[in-house]
């Protein structure tokens, strides 16, 4: 990065006088140079504006606030800093016209179709893509910041958690594609109803150009419902073989999944190292973008086999001749049973479910816990382990549908030390709960026990 302060105020809408050149953006107060723009935000622990002083002392190129502060450095005045970061962010990005952005959103799925899209458009283009959860409206600016002119792509994963999150996002980063994975239940706390999750969703189309091409899951039955004559809408699905692309011929062999893509004439093998039908979605999707832009279909192939899971998503793992299913990033009620499935698919011996609360979901929680303890049972796996409050509806369901062994806990050193006791060679463990259960602790315990 390179701008003048003065462009920089230019794309905020307000002046300086100073003229000096900078090469960084920052929010922390501890990461600053002589070079960085420091963005005083305001969050829920920490105003940045009380770290004016501090970082003007330690020669800070320039600061951007919303309220009046007294410091030895210049110092743009905005009306909101956080829209202030979208809005350089939407400036920055406006400098690369040639760059593909391609955007992404969906209620499950979004994090592993960004990482095949990545693995697809990196094949031919070099490409940036978001990292880690940097996906609401400071972690991507973060991620449009770190663009420079040898990148060809980018793959920019956009989260929300309320109506208008999304539209923010996308008129800031100014997609040329969107990717909607599917319209499921999270969120359903703050947006009310599915519709009102679909509607949300469909606001990453407020950045698209007209004409731009927007690939939707044709199976999701809130999706395959959209009709919108602005965009090129390009559906995927497996089910639905009026879907634009499709795929067919699926086979799950151990740790990998098999399957045909079609798109008209184009039949294409692919093989992805990891297992369960929602990840035949998010590859369908990868292929889908990769064929729109150019990557052939034998390119999309050798990129989609070379992905690896991410951070917490279903990484599999053997230890002490144990298998673990570690998938505890997130959790919906379709994650869940994507995840018994795919427990289901990998167990060679005992089929053993540590699931843990599920997040976000208002009034629908009770229903939803319930909903995934009778899957779980219909799915005849051995054991049923539950961790949470809300989990107990989970329990007493899987219980009522004819599960036998099913265990509570709310305490996550006896949720590890009861498995610990009961863990044996062949069995296959799944892991899965929303987030902010750190269910990542229980088999760290594990682990940390075994030594590994």
């Amino acid at each position: 990065m390179e701008l003048s302060l003065k462009k920089i105020a230019y794309a905020l809408n307000t002046t300086t006088c100073c003229d000096k050149i900078i090469t960084r953006i920052s929010i922390d107060s501890r990461d600053v140079d002589e070079n960085t723009l420091f963005f005083a935000i305001k969050g829920e622990r920490f105003d940045g504006h009380d770290f004016a002083h501090d970082v003007a002392k330690k020669g800070v190129g320039a600061l951007v606030c919303h309220k009046k502060v007294d410091c030895d450095a210049p110092v743009l005045y905005v009306d909101d800093t956080k829209q202030a970061f979208l809005d350089l962010a939407s400036y920055y990005r406006s400098t690369f016209p040639n760059l593909k952005v391609i955007g992404l959103t969906g209620s499950v799925g979004k994090t592993t179709t960004k990482e095949m899209t990545a693995c697809v458009m990196g094949r031919r283009y070099k490409t940036l893509k978001t990292e880690g959860n940097l996906n609401n409206e400071i972690g991507m600016p973060k991620t449009i910041f770190r663009l420079d002119g040898t990148f060809e792509c980018a793959v920019i994963e956009m989260g929300m958690s309320a109506a208008g999150e999304i539209s923010a996002l996308s008129l800031s980063a100014k997609p040329d594609c969107a990717i909607i994975t599917n319209v499921g239940v999270s969120h359903i706390e703050n947006l009310g109803s599915r519709d009102g999750i679909l509607k949300a969703k469909l606001e990453i189309t407020n950045g698209l150009k007209k004409g731009a091409p927007l690939f939707l899951n044709g199976d999701n039955d809130k999706l395959s419902t959209v009709k919108n004559e602005d965009f090129k809408i390009v559906f995927f699905g497996i089910d639905n073989k009026n879907c634009d692309v499709f795929a067919e011929n699926i086979t799950e062999n151990g740790l990998t999944t098999e399957f045909t893509a079609v798109r008209g004439n184009i039949r294409q093998k692919i093989v992805i190292p990891t297992v369960g039908i929602h990840n035949v979605y998010d590859a369908l999707a990868a292929f889908a973008v990769g064929t729109e832009y150019g990557v052939s279909p034998e390119e999309a192939a050798a990129g989609l086999a070379g992905y690896t899971p991410s951070g917490m998503r279903q990484r599999i793992k053997e230890v002490n001749n144990i298998t673990f299913i570690e998938d505890c990033y997130n959790a919906s009620p379709d994650s869940q049973r994507a995840g018994l499935n795919s427990l289901c698919k990998v167990a060679k011996g005992r089929k053993i479910a540590v699931l843990g609360d599920m997040l976000e979901l208002g009034s629908y929680s009770e229903t939803a816990h319930r909903a995934v303890g009778e899957y779980a049972a219909q799915c005849r796996i051995d054991m049923l382990y539950t961790f949470g409050e809300n989990s107990k509806y989970m329990a007493d369901s899987a219980k009522k549908s004819g599960l036998e062994r099913v265990f509570e806990f709310t305490d996550s050193e006896k949720l590890a030390y009861a498995l610990i006791q009961e863990l044996k060679s062949g069995d296959t463990v799944l892991f899965k709960a929303s987030r902010g259960m750190q269910l990542e602790n229980v088999f760290g315990k594990i682990y940390a026990e075994w030594d590994v």
